[in-house]
């Protein structure tokens, strides 16, 4: 009689895990567990079984635990196993006891690995662009979701749902998902963010709306190695009559260190930042398919004007709203996690890196397609990538 973990485990690896068998192979995530000091008994739903039935639930339209039971019973089946119980109750278990820092890690792993396939060349002026951007997810209304992720303070109790704020960093040239951090709905995304910019390698290219264009943000993510290219805050003034002319509607100018620490930001951590920083001001204009141009000021560390001229940085902010905007329209609509069903802040978050891991992978079979086809990536369409590869599990 075939043993059914390992019947599930190859299953594993010649559906979800055929796009990932070069950047994510089985050996990486046994290596996870190990590191985890993860145990566990040779069952039906071991770690990788249950990773890839957590998937194939996050991807499917149908995310009930009954379908996702039902798909193991028949792959089991049809290798000659022993069909496992149709109760629920085992793989519910299986999920609560799959370590939530392994789903967590798995997601850069994917992210930088993929990356890894793109040429310098391809990348914007040689950088890898990050694209930070925040949205917000509910939740079952439960004791426990509320007391960690509380309903908005304008609802009256019994009247909203937990609430929880997320901020995705996505890789501009993949659209992969890099990093991400969750909280209460009280946190701001710059607080978030802030956490985010300690993953910036030196040279990486940090790339933000309005929010981000202040004195603060520009610091830390210099501080990194890295650059910053934001839209220029609205409570600053720009005259491009002062500071070192680099074109019409360009500029370099230095900017000083604000007299208060900005909240939550500590006033050791605000001591730290540097008394002045070298800021290039540019005026571009963003022109979209669909939409009135659009005259705005970007506000960046990035002071080769030869280098990095104002149209290219038009160009790259241009990119924003398709590697942000809608890469979280993908992550909350197209797959599902605009409202999570778990019960417990726990499952809650194993839900979220879940989601943003099935996400990862969709976008490793989206660029491997537009390789293999030789057409633009964003040409291709992530709801039809689903519905192709739902196909194979």
């Amino acid at each position: 009689m075939p043993n059914r973990a390992e019947i599930l485990k190859q299953q594993f690896n010649q559906s979800i895990g055929l796009p990932w068998l070069k950047i994510l192979p089985a050996s990486r995530i046994e290596e996870i567990l190990v590191e985890e000091n993860i145990q566990y008994r040779n069952c039906v739903y071991t770690p990788i079984v249950t990773l890839w039935a957590l998937m194939s639930q996050v991807i499917d339209p149908d995310k009930s635990l009954s379908n996702a039971v039902k798909r193991i019973i028949t792959w089991v089946g049809a290798a000659g196993g022993e069909s496992p119980s149709p109760d629920t109750g085992g793989y519910s278990k299986a999920r609560q006891r799959l370590s939530e820092s392994v789903l967590e890690r798995l997601i850069p792993d994917t992210a930088e690995s993929l990356e890894q396939t793109i040429a310098s060349t391809e990348q914007w002026c040689g950088h890898r662009v990050r694209v930070y951007d925040g949205t917000t997810v509910l939740m079952s209304d439960t004791a426990a979701n509320q007391a960690d992720y509380p309903q908005h303070s304008n609802q009256k109790p019994g009247c909203g749902f937990p609430i929880a704020k997320l901020v995705v960093v996505f890789s501009l040239m993949t659209g992969a998902v890099v990093a991400a951090c969750v909280s209460c709905f009280k946190t701001s995304e710059l607080e978030l963010s802030r956490l985010l910019y300690a993953d910036l390698a030196p040279g990486d290219v940090a790339l933000g709306d309005r929010a981000y264009g202040t004195f603060t943000d520009l610091a830390l993510v210099q501080a990194q190695g890295a650059d910053g290219v934001f839209r220029k805050h609205q409570a600053r003034h720009t005259d491009f009559r002062r500071g070192k002319k680099l074109g019409i509607g360009d500029h370099a100018v230095r900017w000083q260190k604000p007299s208060k620490s900005p909240q939550p930001m500590s006033e050791e951590e605000f001591a730290r930042l540097p008394e002045f920083l070298e800021v290039r001001e540019v005026s571009i204009l963003i022109r979209r398919p669909g939409f009135r141009d659009l005259r705005l000021i970007i506000v960046t560390t990035l002071l080769d004007a030869k280098r990095y001229s104002a149209k290219h940085l038009g160009q790259l902010y241009g990119l924003r709203w398709q590697a942000a905007e809608v890469n979280l329209r993908h992550l909350k609509t197209t797959l599902g996690m605009e409202m999570l069903s778990a019960k417990t802040p726990q499952m809650v978050r194993k839900d979220l890196w879940a989601h943003l891991l099935a996400y990862n992978l969709l976008r490793t079979v989206m660029l491997q397609t537009a390789r293999s086809s030789q057409q633009d990536l964003s040409r291709l369409s992530l709801q039809g990538t689903r519905q192709q590869f739902l196909q194979t599990i």
